[in-house]
């Protein structure tokens, strides 16, 4: 396993910006978020003009290019030509992974289904795989849900995001059935109240994650993914659970 993290950490800059403030921070690798709501690079903008996406992408420095995040706000097949963009872009980055969010609560459960298979069928003709991130107000907020998602879409994975089973109306439910379809993992500190709280103060077991990771033999990434917070100085924590994750691997 090896430790990165996401530009998202800093989603009011530019993507240089966001490089060049994980570079101080001594990060080795990097997650792109490719955010439509984003101040970043965005799926629009990878469709249409895919040089620039693919120069901006390459121009990482030192930092190794590890995943991308993905949200689209394009509908209908727009939407899946924004995704087809992306993952081409992965391919030529020489990425494995995508994240996607999962439908919102209320979606029928057939018409997810239909949706990733048809994302995890795009991804797999350019050698990509799809991980369905976990999130607070969407179908992949019950782990029970995603399971049953993985189990009824092959080559579908989950972008592991411990904290929002942790905070969130899912809490008393083990998510240690997910282990097994683990593509990708998201890190901050978290506790039952706030799902971001300062490293250490939180109540994520970052030994066992770690521990239950090997058991199913992961070997890419833990992706930090540290927003800013009032009145805390957001590059030392980025700095100090970096140091903890260097630790404990």
């Amino acid at each position: 396993m090896l430790v990165a993290a996401t530009t998202e950490c800093f989603d009011n800059c530019s993507l240089p910006e966001a490089i060049d403030r994980l570079l101080e921070l001594e990060y080795s690798s990097v997650e792109i978020a490719l955010h439509e709501d984003g101040t970043q690079l965005k799926p629009s903008e990878v469709l249409t003009d895919f040089e620039r996406a693919l120069k901006l992408c390459r121009n990482t420095r030192r930092l190794d290019v590890i995943a991308y995040s993905l949200r689209i706000a394009a509908e209908g097949e727009r939407f899946y030509q924004e995704f087809s963009a992306c993952c081409k872009l992965a391919k030529a980055t020489k990425v494995v992974t995508v994240t996607v969010p999962s439908a919102e609560l209320g979606t029928p459960f057939n018409e997810e289904v239909e949706r990733l298979r048809r994302l995890v069928g795009i991804a797999q003709v350019e050698g990509v795989r799809v991980g369905l991130k976990s999130q607070v107000g969407r179908q992949s907020q019950d782990p029970d849900t995603v399971q049953v998602l993985c189990d009824n879409v092959p080559g579908l994975g989950v972008t592991l995001d411990p904290s929002h089973y942790i905070c969130g109306p899912c809490s008393n439910r083990s998510y240690d059935k997910l282990f097994k379809y683990v593509y990708h993992v998201h890190l901050r500190d978290t506790s039952k109240k706030q799902l971001q709280v300062r490293v250490g103060q939180g109540e994520i077991e970052y030994g066992r994650l770690i521990n239950q990771l090997q058991k199913v033999k992961y070997t890419r990434a833990l992706s930090v993914n540290i927003a800013e917070m009032p009145g805390v100085d957001h590059a030392g924590e980025l700095r100090k659970l970096r140091l903890l994750l260097e630790t404990l691997l």
